[in-house]
């Protein structure tokens, strides 16, 4: 199975016949620039291509009011004096003759992916559609959005093909409230939202855009808002929320399905938006949701933008007529006049599209550039949205949430100036945003893919193994004089089965640091798991790796005179029901060494303290969301190394998770050390998961036990002042 791309070339059609700054930002090119970048790299030749069919009345009237669909049916035939004047009934939209061809178009393209994913003709896709949707409410256009291409997706999913659970992400930086209204009291449907708020100044200005809106009735806590409390937002922040947020929950609620409204106005360059998301981030966030739903992502493209500036215009309303209580704008109470939302930045949209395809198509992301430290305002969102949703989530209830609803004061305030599109305060911050992205996008450049995504060195191939057809057998191995003098420090490895075994790790590890391979699979003997990976990182560390994670999984002990070598390892060990067991080894801390246990609970060593793996799937999520994926995201490795030794106790979906998620933080570059008794239960699996594809289902979402959730939190306690990403509140 690949990877669909769903376009037609009529939805360039739609554009501004008259003047109105408002609008004038929503244009074919946001379009036409993102296909043309796909092109440019050579991925829109790697999927499959599909052609949009229009979405048929009845398809539409999943969602939208017969009436409404009447009316823009309508719209086909007026004049640009008419289309103008029913334009003005509605919070910056405008109509076009072609409008309700290109609507219906952007509809069955969202409806196509969703077919094709569903009855496995791909595995995953992205839809590039204008116009977009996510604002659009049952019977009003609004913020450039016609119908709502994500939600009649939601609908037609449940109804064709009987899903009974569906997770909608939607990363734009508006708030998407026609999502919201339309499925607020459905608790089959998870809808989560990050959105620039402000307080409630920033537009739609809605008052349940804030963390307490969590749903009505049979609804609630499936209505997840996350809104961001001041501008400049960036990779650390985004990251924190999935891991912190979005993730515990979506692993609980298990979807059958996850649909992303994918708006670029939240990465770096966009002047409406103002955050600094980079664009290698979204196929970060993409990479996260992969593991879910078996893989079944579709992302429709959110491209709008609306500018929140006073205007000197009347104020608009969202909805013809009265405004319905409960659903105020603020442009009912004297606030600015908005503008729009999807990705102003033609370039910053067009590389994010690219970033989100090639996550999809399984190459891995690009590291993440800057410091992994969160914002304290994104912090206090964090918590307060967590402590409003604690009460509807087992995953939530066991980490002892302050009730912190209401905003804090110990963040201080930084307002973003409003930007007049088309004035020169925007113009100035379009080009420091462009700037600002040119330079980011040199830095990608440094990080090319790798020819090769996966490589296995075993040392008897087994066709019941059930490897992906393109993964590398490797049959290299490292020059004998060089094996020799490295198996010289153990005497385990001067044995001829272990020695084999070494040359070809040697083999494959090289390749990884050179560029050459992103990923493999080594097998050693299970005598000789230990004595192996301490030459793997000994020969990582002076060739050319500069920060090396090693998560060791089973009775594995970090070496005593590694620890107190040149090489200066953290170890962070999960611990006795007591508490685990953190140790600072080296201030320079070029290595982590974080140990999941094995099958006893008992003290190995000063370096190593070990705990039974959590055998409830809520636990073992913990300790992945909440521990290991945080802190590597802060250590920014550039190799992680997976060993999986004696009496690991995982099985295969656990095995298959983790290695899938640590792609991420070292930009896809992993090697998976396991022992050759777990061969035939792991290879297979650990090769598809690191080569792109999702992992098997953990199965139904159990609770941790109270002891593992004690070991947990006093971990996080004694790390999060080091390793920033383990932070869920604001200290202090």
């Amino acid at each position: 199975m690949g990877t669909a791309l769903v376009y037609h070339e009529d939805m360039t059609a739609t554009r501004l016949l008259w003047d109105d700054p408002e609008c004038e930002i929503e244009c074919p090119e946001r379009l036409t620039s993102a296909l043309e970048r796909l092109q440019q790299h050579g991925l829109e030749q790697r999927c499959l291509r599909l052609a949009a069919r229009e979405a048929s009345e009845a398809e539409l009237g999943l969602v939208h009011s017969p009436e409404y669909v009447a009316l823009l049916r309508g719209t086909q035939a007026l004049g640009t004096r008419e289309l103008q004047e029913l334009s003005r009934q509605y919070d910056a939209v405008y109509f076009h003759p072609s409008t309700f061809h290109s609507a219906r178009l952007a509809v069955g393209a969202a409806l196509q992916l969703v077919d094709a994913v569903l009855t496995g003709a791909v595995r995953n896709g992205l839809a590039l559609v204008r116009p977009p949707g996510h604002h659009s409410q049952r019977a009003a256009a609004n913020g450039f959005c016609v119908f709502n291409n994500v939600a009649i997706a939601a609908k037609h999913a449940k109804q064709k093909h009987g899903l009974h659970r569906i997770l909608i992400v939607d990363w734009d930086i508006h708030h998407g409230q026609g999502i919201q209204y339309i499925f607020e009291d459905d608790p089959s449907v998870l809808y989560f939202s990050w959105h620039r708020y402000e307080h409630g100044r920033f537009w739609p200005c809605l008052r349940e855009s804030d963390v307490d809106a969590i749903g009505q009735g049979r609804g609630r806590g499936f209505t997840v808002n996350l809104p961001w409390n001041q501008v400049g937002m960036g990779n650390a922040d985004y990251v924190a929320a999935f891991l912190h947020v979005l993730l515990p929950l979506a692993f609980e609620f298990d979807p059958e399905l996850v649909l992303v409204s994918a708006g670029f106005d939240s990465a770096v360059g966009d002047p409406e938006g103002q955050m600094q998301a980079t664009p290698e981030c979204f196929a970060h966030l993409t990479q996260l949701l992969q593991v879910l739903a078996g893989g079944r992502v579709c992302a429709v493209l959110e491209v709008t933008g609306k500018q929140d500036g006073l205007t000197g215009q009347r104020p608009r309303r969202s909805w013809r007529g009265p405004a319905p209580q409960g659903r105020a704008s603020c442009l009912g109470r004297g606030h600015p006049a908005p503008m729009t939302h999807g990705g102003y930045h033609l370039e910053s949209l067009s590389q994010s599209v690219c970033m989100v395809v090639r996550a999809l198509l399984g190459d891995p992301a690009p590291p993440l550039l800057g410091p992994m430290v969160p914002h304290c305002s994104a912090l206090e969102s964090i918590q307060r949205v967590r402590a409003a949703q604690a009460h509807h989530w087992m995953s939530l209830q066991q980490q002892g949430l302050a009730s912190t609803l209401h905003p804090t004061t110990s963040c201080p305030e930084e307002r973003a100036l409003p930007l007049l599109p088309g004035g020169p305060e925007f113009k100035a911050a379009a080009a420091q945003a462009s700037a600002a992205l040119s330079s980011l996008l040199d830095q990608l450049c440094l990080w090319p893919t790798p020819p090769i995504r996966t490589a296995v060195a075993l040392t008897e191939m087994d066709a019941a193994l059930g490897l992906p057809p393109d993964v590398l057998h490797q049959e290299g191995s490292a020059p004998q004089e060089e094996a020799q003098a490295w198996a010289r420090l153990h005497d385990v490895l001067v044995q001829d089965e272990a020695f084999t075994a070494l040359g070809k790790v040697l083999y494959l590890l090289d390749g990884i640091l050179d560029g050459q391979v992103s990923s493999g699979i080594a097998a050693t003997p299970a005598s000789a798991v230990a004595s192996t990976l301490d030459v793997a990182i000994r020969y990582s560390l002076s060739h050319r790796a500069r920060r090396l994670l090693c998560v060791a999984v089973g009775q594995l002990d970090l070496p005593l005179d590694l620890a107190n070598d040149e090489y200066g390892f953290w170890v962070v060990c999960m611990s006795s029901p007591a508490c685990g067991w953190a140790h600072h080894l080296d201030p320079h801390r070029r290595s982590l060494w974080l140990n999941i246990g094995g099958k006893e609970v008992a003290a190995l060593s000063t370096s190593h303290v070990s705990m039974p793996l959590p055998e409830t799937t809520g636990g073992f999520l913990s300790c992945i969301l909440a521990l290991v994926l945080p802190i590597a995201y802060s250590f920014q490795p550039d190799l992680v190394l997976v060993a999986v030794g004696p009496a690991h106790g995982l099985q295969e979906p656990q095995a298959a998770l983790l290695a899938a998620l640590l792609r991420g933080p070292a930009g896809g570059r992993v090697l998976a050390l396991v022992d050759q008794e777990s061969t035939t239960q792991l290879a297979g699996v650990l090769a598809q998961v690191l080569h792109g594809e999702a992992p098997p289902s953990l199965g139904s979402f159990s609770v941790a036990s109270p002891e593992d959730m004690q070991v947990l939190m006093c971990l996080r306690e004694q790390l999060e002042s080091q390793w920033k990403m383990l932070q869920v509140a604001v200290n202090g």
